[in-house]
């Protein structure tokens, strides 16, 4: 006894409401049936479960609030002062499940249900919606939400449940987590039009070693695989700024501020010029990842298949 006595002298404040929620909450729709039609037998005629059981339900709850939630008159019964205002707000909390079961069923309905999927900026213009135009061609009525970010983050999302799927790179290896190669794509290094390297079509990574790089933050998997492709080459760039977004680096190339290693952008750039690196091999790997042992809906089940139907055609040659 003494042991228990303990143990609750240590509940925070937020501990205990939850254990009274947890306490209450099998007792609350039985609560609800009886305030609705006033009488104890009607009530456990609707709500198909023994008078008996319901009239007990009703003392051992009475008894754990501490309060008189009906007055008795006979057969019927009425709700006292606080009867009806705890009767207000389970009405609310007995809505508010009933919406969230309803999501959920829609969210896994096989013809309207949701994906969440998550994947990288570059992947924004052209590839994913093109696979979303392909997928919806035979699922028409399936729902998606969309989140943008960098690899980590939507790993991060993954493991939180706010994503179902991801397209990032480079491809995870985490023994929490799925990850499947579905492509590759070629990096080139983009320098300014005016530069001294612009004449050339192809060069050695080794051969811009002096150069100024501006890349991504640490964190994004093409930083980490322009950092890994440098020490390849035998060199640490020299970073003159880390930005969020690829074409915005571009961008600065453009302006003379340093040179970067990129994948092919949705369109021509005027004011760059992108070589193909020769030595080492510069590509990075996409691929698709999400959680393991979670199990899928039917939806997502879908995506993910068509996704995975894809491997080796996701990207222009």
């Amino acid at each position: 006894m003494v042991h228990q006595q303990s143990s609750q002298a240590r509940l925070s404040p937020s501990s205990d409401t939850e254990d009274m929620a947890l306490l209450l909450a099998p007792r609350l729709a039985y609560f609800a049936g009886v305030a609705r039609t006033e009488h104890v037998t009607r009530a456990a005629r609707e709500l198909n479960v023994p008078q008996s059981t319901l009239s007990r339900a009703m003392v051992r709850l009475e008894r754990d609030l501490g309060v008189d939630l009906f007055a008795r008159h006979g057969r019927t019964v009425s709700l006292t002062t606080a009867g009806r205002t705890f009767l207000a707000s389970v009405e609310r909390a007995l809505a508010e499940i009933g919406r969230a079961a309803e999501e959920v069923r829609a969210d896994a309905d096989p013809a309207t249900g949701k994906v969440a999927f998550g994947f990288l900026h570059t992947m924004g213009a052209e590839t994913v919606p093109g696979l979303l135009h392909a997928f919806r061609a035979d699922h028409p009525r399936v729902r998606f939400s969309l989140v943008q970010n960098y690899g980590e983050a939507m790993l991060e999302g993954l493991r939180a449940g706010a994503l179902d799927l991801c397209l990032t790179s480079p491809v995870p290896d985490a023994p929490d987590l799925v990850a499947r190669r579905l492509d590759e794509q070629k990096l080139r290094l983009v320098v300014p039009a005016d530069h001294r390297l612009a004449a050339r079509r192809r060069i050695r990574l080794a051969e811009a070693a002096e150069e100024t790089f501006v890349t991504l933050e640490p964190g994004y998997g093409l930083r980490r695989i322009t950092d890994d492709l440098c020490r390849e080459a035998g060199f640490k760039p020299r970073i003159a700024f880390e930005g969020e977004e690829a074409e915005t680096l571009r961008g600065l190339v453009a302006a003379g501020l340093g040179v970067a290693l990129l994948p092919p952008p949705t369109v021509p750039r005027p004011g760059v010029v992108e070589l193909t690196v020769t030595a080492p091999r510069a590509v990075r790997e996409i691929g698709v990842a999400w959680l393991a042992d979670r199990p899928d809906t039917p939806p997502v089940a879908a995506f993910k298949k068509f996704l995975l139907s894809r491997r080796g055609t996701l990207l222009p040659a």
